[in-house]
């Protein structure tokens, strides 16, 4: 290690920057759920448990956004072709 730097073109910040549309926060989850979505990941042979939490999420945001009937049909087709 050398005794001193030159930190005189150095940047302060973050050294990685954020995606645009991407907002960094802090979240608590139970550890039930972060285990299951790293348990997720392994089974997939890899990838990212946050990308899976932000899958879910929207997921669960784009079938709120739907109408009552439209989702009882899409319900009533899922329940369908399981029984069949």
């Amino acid at each position: 290690m050398k005794k001193q730097y030159d930190f005189s073109n150095a940047k302060r910040g973050a050294v990685v920057t954020q995606p645009k549309g991407k907002t960094r926060i802090t979240i608590r989850l139970d550890d039930e759920i972060l285990a299951y979505f790293k348990d997720q990941v392994d089974q997939a042979g890899g990838g990212n448990y946050q990308s899976l939490i932000n899958a879910a999420l929207a997921g669960h945001v784009s079938r709120e956004a739907e109408p009552f009937e439209k989702t009882l049909r899409r319900v009533l087709r899922e329940e369908l072709r399981k029984a069949s």
